[in-house]
Order: structure tokens, then C-alpha cells, then sequence
């Protein structure tokens, strides 16, 4: 993956433009706060990678995996990793699961979300002044 802050914008940007496999599926249940007033941004750069799907304010990331995962295991592995120690849960889904038991994959993301304390919980956000 590239490294370079603005090469890595270019080539989200150009992921964006151009979503591989179940992404385009993925994305129609997650954009636009439809999913549980979740707020997802699609092809992110973080650190020296792009990640499909990301709810910042849970720090969970979802990816679609296509075929080509099948023999990235060990990187794929390594990626969610470094991801993890940023502070964000990794959930991988392959582009089948997606397309054909899309309840499942809705399930999980709901389950992850709902499982990881926001950052800003308790922080008076959304809460009445004390007084």
C-alpha cells in the first residue's frame, strides 16, 4: 500500500470512484446514517492503508473482501494488526457473505458498534447541563 500521505488520498479517491465486488451493496446500507444512525465514511486512508468502510466515532472499520483475499491471509492479518493497535475493531466480511446472508453481516456490524463505548460517551455530548 502506498505510504505517501497524497498518493494514498489519490488512490481512495480513485477506490471511490470505482468500488470492487459487494462494496456498492455494502455502501447502500451503510451510507447516509441509515444503518442505526451510524455514520460511515467509505475508502478512508488510515496510516499507510485505505480501509473499505469506517464509523470513526466507534472506530470500527468493516471490509469487503473479494477473491483476492484468499491468498492475502498473512497481510490482511498484519493490516488488522496495526489497526487494532490505532484503537479500531476490524471486521471482515467475504463479498458471498455480503451478497447472500446480508442479515448476518448487518447483525455483526450492529453488534460491534453497539459493543464499543464511544470516545465521546460521557463527555457531555447529547446531555443535559448538570444544575
Amino acid at each position: 500500500m502506498a505510504s505517501n500521505p497524497r498518493r494514498l488520498r489519490a488512490l481512495a479517491k480513485s477506490m471511490r470512484r470505482r468500488p470492487m465486488g459487494a462494496e456498492p451493496a455494502l455502501w447502500e446500507v451503510l451510507r447516509d446514517r441509515r444503518l442505526a444512525d451510524l455514520k460511515f465514511r467509505r475508502q478512508v486512508p488510515i496510516g499507510r492503508y485505505v480501509a473499505d468502510f469506517v464509523c470513526l466515532r466507534h472506530r470500527l472499520i468493516i471490509e469487503a473482501d473479494g477473491p483476492f483475499h484468499e491468498d492475502r491471509a498473512e497481510a490482511d492479518a498484519s493490516r488488522d494488526a496495526w489497526l487494532a493497535g490505532q484503537g479500531f475493531t476490524v471486521l471482515r466480511f467475504p463479498n458471498g457473505q455480503i451478497a447472500h446472508r446480508h442479515h448476518e453481516v448487518i447483525a455483526r456490524i450492529l453488534e460491534a458498534a453497539l459493543k464499543i463505548p464511544s470516545p465521546l460517551a460521557g463527555e457531555g455530548v447529547g446531555q443535559e447541563p448538570d444544575g
